[in-house]
């Protein structure tokens, strides 16, 4: 299927993870991805592996400098941005009374103030070209309801999804369509590392936490990334343009909203 053909997108956070199953799926649907990341080095392998469909971006979604100049890289390059997903992100997580400014900041700033100046760029961007556009928020069941380690991560998430609904309602006067995906527990990289954190608190041998989880899910097991794919290439293509300011969760059943 071709649905994002001749689409030029920008997926931050791409060089693994969701954000690269991401950037694959939507280069087999047409488009031209940047794979942009702070990690330029596996950025640029990654996007030899997928293809010359895909490219390497240097990205720090908490330098305002880097944000404007990735955006400049990607428009010489394709003459325009189509597309945005914002998919950088950081977890840590402890308890209320352990939780430190330090965490604080670097989770605010890269999931929330990132997410926000990245994708107040891409609109600027979007707006100059006239022809709308697709944005596409990385979200979390964890922005639903509080939890009690996690209590930094959940209110970023909380705040990414409080952001999708202001920008869409804003953004869509301009034909830009902003939506948000919030996933359950998705194994893989990331939550090995979720995983030892858990371990760590509640005095539990690595991989319990894991399995605990999985068992959980109503649908039976953990989500892959590759299970979040199908509602990434809707929320970017033309089937999706009367949707605004959703979020829409993909769990396995974990959430009912």
């Amino acid at each position: 299927m071709t649905r994002l053909a001749g689409k030029s997108a920008v997926v931050t956070g791409s060089a693994r993870g969701i954000g690269r199953t991401f950037a694959e799926a939507y280069v087999r649907e047409g488009a031209t991805v940047a794979i942009a990341d702070i990690d330029r080095d596996r950025a640029e392998a990654t996007a030899r592996e997928i293809g010359e469909a895909a490219y390497a971006v240097a990205l720090d979604v908490t330098d305002q400098a880097s944000i404007d100049a990735a955006v400049e890289s990607v428009v010489a390059r394709t003459g325009r941005i189509d597309i945005l997903v914002n998919n950088a992100a950081l977890f840590d997580l402890a308890p209320i009374v352990e939780i430190s400014r330090e965490s604080v900041d670097r989770l605010f700033a890269i999931n929330v103030s990132g997410t926000l100046f990245m994708l107040q760029a891409v609109a600027k961007r979007m707006i100059a070209q006239g022809e709308g556009g697709k944005i596409v928020n990385m979200a979390s069941q964890a922005g639903r309801r509080g939890e009690a380690l996690v209590a930094v991560y959940c209110a970023t998430k909380a705040a990414v999804i409080s952001l999708t609904q202001s920008a869409g309602l804003d953004l869509i006067r301009h034909g830009i369509n902003v939506n948000a995906i919030a996933p359950g527990v998705v194994d893989g990289e990331h939550w090995d590392g979720v995983d030892a954190l858990f371990a760590k608190y509640e005095n539990r041998p690595i991989g319990e936490k894991k399995r605990l989880v999985g068992e959980a899910v109503p649908f039976g097991r953990m989500g892959r990334a590759e299970d979040l794919t199908g509602m990434a290439v809707f929320l970017a293509s033309s089937e999706a343009d009367y949707i605004v300011a959703q979020t829409y969760n993909v769990d396995g059943g974990n959430w009912m909203s």
